[in-house]
């Protein structure tokens, strides 16, 4: 197929060169996007007088049938073509003649690529967006079903105070709430139309930019052309963000691994988020929870290498920048297919509750309320951390537990001890009187799920765009 830039050459491109050069394989799912703005573009052309009405209803006829044609499989996207903007062009000019070669009027590849990656990058934002709040009502859930499942919490990967399950889970519900966050922020920070910046430097023809702009549901348009084309910030914080929801999820895939193994056997996978093993018969593997922590480097790779690529780039567009596609593409598959299977993985798992329990009483979680508890009864805390440690080095010297010794025992190494110490560290107890704002005590639990529920019936990212 010609070049629609052919007309400076007098020799066709070597076609390792062509292909190299190509971007049609991967910008193709941009033909939504592409057209999209195309047809904002001929409309505001018009209502400029830089075409006729005529022309404009043409060129617009023409667009949305090629779209119309692709969608329903009538047409193939052709890969001798160098971009999806040239695809589209041509078949234009194809279908409607001479006014489909005034579709460029007044626009360069440069700020028609750059408003593609916009709108296609907003629409993915929504999309990881809308998955994110899928994910917390489940965790949420879990988090009200849950407020007496007791068990041990855990520093260093060693049993440390008693918590409950939905204490657990609130923890996650605000790493993923703070994710919304970004993906807000950076929504309204890129939400701003390139359109018109040309190739650099902007254009002489009379464009409405700030219609435009409205057209597709931007705040106005971007007030410099350099940065216009040369801007790829909004992709760098999409992956930045999408990195770290990943590490949210690669943490909690981590915690379910450990969670269904023989060791701990706290929770019950679901058969259709499981697989077996080829060889040994009695496996039941967590595969999608470790493949999501595997996954999380291939995103962690798309954001180091935009940053590489972006790191050297002087002003203002340069065809390193093509690069940007494929990794990010490929990013926001990833996140979203771990954000819908995570999920489903999330909603169907059971839990072995007295196991947890059971776990919770014998690892010495409720030796900070041993110590408190003699506190209470004037033992200055750092003498009673020192008495509790004895009496832990009793107990595991004895094989038992603080709640299992008796009264004599428990004298024997503190006369403070009474007859109300099996009471002060028993699992309720530990939780139930941590009532601060963020502890695990049901009461202080219920008001913050009040508060998500709250924040989760709050407006959308697209609603409270409109408003």
């Amino acid at each position: 197929m010609a070049q629609l830039w052919g007309g400076r050459f007098t020799k066709e491109t070597d076609r390792m060169v062509y292909d190299f050069n190509a971007s049609i394989s991967f910008d193709k799912r941009l033909l939504h996007q592409d057209i999209e703005g195309s047809i904002a573009h001929v409309v505001m052309l018009a209502k400029q007088g830089i075409l006729t009405i005529e022309e404009k209803d043409a060129i617009v006829k023409g667009l949305t049938g090629i779209e119309r044609d692709v969608e329903d499989g009538k047409l193939v996207v052709d890969l001798s073509c160098e971009d999806v903007h040239s695809f589209v062009e041509a078949n234009l000019i194809e279908r409607i003649g001479e006014a489909g070669k005034k579709l460029h009027t007044g626009r360069s590849r440069n700020d028609q690529v750059a408003l593609d990656m916009r709108l296609y990058t907003r629409e993915q934002v929504i999309v990881t967006d809308t998955l994110l709040k899928e994910l917390l009502k489940v965790i949420l859930d879990t988090m009200e079903q849950n407020l007496e499942t007791y068990m041990p919490g855990f520093t260093h990967l060693q049993k440390a105070q008693p918590i409950t399950l939905a204490h657990h889970y609130g923890a996650y519900f605000e790493m993923f709430k703070r994710d919304r966050g970004r993906l807000k922020d950076i929504f309204y920070r890129m939400n701003y139309c390139p359109l018109g910046a040309g190739a650099l430097a902007g254009t002489t023809y009379p464009l409405d930019r700030n219609y435009t702009a409205s057209l597709l549901g931007f705040e106005g348009p971007t007030l410099n052309s350099i940065d216009s084309v040369a801007d790829r910030d909004y992709l760098i914080e999409f992956l930045s963000a999408l990195s770290t929801i990943m590490m949210h999820l690669s943490r909690f895939s981590e915690e379910i691994i450990i969670w269904n193994s023989n060791e701990y056997q706290f929770v019950e996978i679901d058969d259709a988020y499981s697989t077996g093993s080829s060889i040994m018969p009695q496996k039941k593997n967590p595969d999608i929870a470790e493949l999501v922590r595997g996954k999380t480097g291939r995103v962690y790779g798309a954001l180091v290498s935009l940053l590489t690529t972006m790191k050297g780039i002087p002003l203002a567009y340069n065809k390193d920048m093509q690069e940007d596609k494929e990794m990010t593409f490929d990013a926001m598959d990833t996140v979203q297919d771990c954000l819908n299977l995570f999920t489903g993985m999330l909603r169907t798992m059971r839990f072995h509750k007295e196991r947890m329990e059971k776990s919770a009483m014998n690892g010495f979680t409720n030796a900070t309320d041993a110590a408190d508890y003699l506190v209470g009864r004037g033992v200055p805390f750092r003498d009673a951390h020192g008495i509790i440690g004895k009496l832990v080095l009793y107990c595991i010297e004895k094989e038992t537990s603080i709640e299992r010794l008796s009264l004599e025992e428990l004298q024997a190494i503190s006369d403070k001890f009474g007859p109300d110490i099996y009471d002060a560290v028993s699992l309720k107890t530990c939780v139930e009187k941590r009532l601060t704002t963020g502890g695990p005590g049901s009461k202080a639990m219920k008001q913050v799920i009040e508060q998500h529920k709250t924040y989760l019936a709050g407006k959308d990212l697209t609603e409270d765009h409109e408003e």
